[in-house]
């Protein structure tokens, strides 16, 4: 199992880690952190040294209830790191944290090499061809509504089930633009409730039936911290359990804050 970065294919037989650069002021967890270049450029090092294989730049929150970015705001955000992370990293595997065909699009042509999508394409209906245009790989999440919407969302007769029609929907819809490296994102805490979120980690390896790699995202999140009674900064333990179970069920890339540690997971799931 491999996807094609820009020349580079990647194989996804062992998993790989995909470290988190948030360069918005109020991401849930690190809002702030990297908001000028000498952090942005200490963080990549060390997710690169730590064993990244991607790091995946967001430039507009998307936690629940979140304020509204402008197009030309993402893009003023965004498009500078890129350039300075390939500038001091050049052969960094950068992917584009948007749900905006423009904003995918720009960077692709600075220099990113993959498009993480937390609508699939919903948000935006250019988004998909866009996409299978560039030739690059697509990340794909479910979500229902919006960031600022999806909370009241959370509603399912049949969650595993829903989620399964709604990834062979978006992959038939993908393939017909011709796009060809696509990886699945169930989407943990978007539009879900803890209960939702667990139930889908319980199932998760059902959703290797789709025959496409499956990337999770439960880094420091609140089905971890509220679960455990804490606060985001102390669950990293939490999310290295759960990184394990995910991996445990054939996940293939683990979208994560730290990066050393979703790292020494991967080495003793591969001891097994």
């Amino acid at each position: 199992m491999t996807i094609n970065c820009k020349g580079n294919l990647i194989d996804l037989t062992s998993p790989k880690v995909m470290g988190i650069l948030n360069i918005t002021p109020n991401s849930f967890y690190d809002g702030g952190k990297y908001a000028d270049e000498k952090s942005v450029l200490f963080q990549v090092e060390k997710m690169l040294n730590d064993g990244a294989t991607f790091i995946d730049i967001g430039a507009y929150s998307s936690k629940p209830n979140a304020e509204f970015v402008s197009e030309d705001e993402e893009m003023n955000r965004l498009l500078p790191v890129v350039e300075l992370v390939l500038k001091s990293f050049p052969e960094t595997i950068i992917s584009i944290d948007t749900f905006r065909s423009n904003v995918a699009q720009k960077a692709i042509e600075n220099g990113a090499s993959i498009i993480n999508d937390i609508s699939a394409g919903s948000l935006d209906q250019n988004m998909m061809q866009t996409v299978a245009l560039l030739q690059v790989p697509y990340i794909m999440m479910h979500m229902k509504g919006t960031p600022q919407t999806m909370q009241s969302l959370a509603q399912y007769k049949n969650l595993t089930k829903e989620v399964l029609y709604y990834f062979s929907e978006k992959i038939a819809e993908a393939r017909s633009f011709g796009m060809n490296d696509i990886i699945i994102d169930p989407g943990f805490g978007f539009a879900k409730t803890i209960e939702h979120n667990f139930e889908l980690l319980t199932n998760l390896e059902l959703f290797q039936m789709l025959d496409l790699p499956i990337l999770v995202g439960v880094s420091r999140k609140s089905m971890i911290y509220k679960t455990l009674d804490t606060l985001p900064e102390n669950a990293l333990n939490g999310t290295t359990v759960l990184n394990t179970v995910a991996l445990l069920k054939g996940t293939k890339i683990l979208r994560v804050h730290d990066v050393k540690e979703a790292m020494e997971c991967i080495h003793l799931i591969n001891q097994l």
